[in-house]
């Protein structure tokens, strides 16, 4: 398979769940992958692995999306390594469920600063190494842009603002031959998503089945073959979108 033969992409936050299954999958299809993490190394060096195990190509680059110090640092190992950068996932995310009693200004600085703050600087810094070729951003938001979650009113209002972002740079940076597109997941098995609450058998997990006309919770390369396409020349007329993987619970 090689709908993505011999492109360069990063992923960001890419040791596990959503992340570390487009990794995956982009190497699957041919592209050379860094697997970008903050704090999981053994995670990371371990979709490394699997994807040279199976013949890929992939290194990880440790970096916080919300530092622009590290981030400038991501694609200069990058481009040492590549010498080019063609696709850009922004997928790192800070999620947390809180009653608004319970919200500091920390839990707000965190989900902004790497949901929104964290894709403004991957973003600004792809486009340097995009050049005259143009390039591909696919942003991992959530079905919660739309239909924002009961105790996630932070976690909702990044997803908004980086759908945001996504439609404004559609608009600004067709002309340079760059596509830029949301994914909006519905209630997908994460660790993530464990962490925050949504654990097998919990009523959470209950009232996502529920509300999912397919029945079930997504699993990452539900949302991986998603973003594939949209990296791929077969969604060669597609930016400024936000494309719903719900399984039917975020219909449009």
């Amino acid at each position: 398979m090689s709908k993505l033969k011999n492109k360069v992409a990063i992923v960001t936050g890419a040791s596990k769940g959503i992340g570390a299954s487009v990794a995956k999958h982009f190497a699957n299809e041919g592209a050379k992958v860094v697997v970008n993490y903050a704090s999981s190394k053994e995670a990371a060096d371990t979709v490394v692995k699997a994807i040279t195990d199976n013949g890929g190509t992939a290194i990880s680059i440790q970096a916080d999306v919300s530092d622009e110090a590290d981030v400038i640092r991501l694609f200069a190992e990058t481009e040492k390594a590549f010498g080019t950068l063609d696709i850009l996932v922004n997928n790192a995310v800070f999620q947390q469920y809180l009653p608004i009693e319970n919200v500091t200004t920390d839990a707000f600085h965190q989900h902004f600063n790497v949901n929104v703050l964290g894709p403004v600087l991957t973003i600004r810094q792809a486009l340097k190494q995009f050049g005259d070729k143009g390039g591909n951003i696919i942003n991992i938001s959530s079905g919660a842009s739309k239909y924002p979650l009961p105790t996630a009113a932070l976690y909702s209002a990044t997803k908004a603002a980086l759908d945001a972002i996504t439609i404004s740079l559609s608009k600004e940076l067709g002309a340079k031959n760059v596509r830029i597109n949301s994914i909006l997941p519905g209630a997908t098995e994460t660790e993530g998503a464990t962490s925050a609450g949504v654990t097998k058998g919990s009523e959470h997990e209950k009232m996502f089945i529920a509300k999912t006309p397919l029945g079930r919770r997504g699993q990452p390369e539900d949302i991986a073959k998603a973003v594939v396409f949209l990296a791929s020349d077969e969604a060669a007329w597609i930016t400024g979108e936000q494309l719903s993987v719900s399984g039917g619970m975020y219909g449009f």
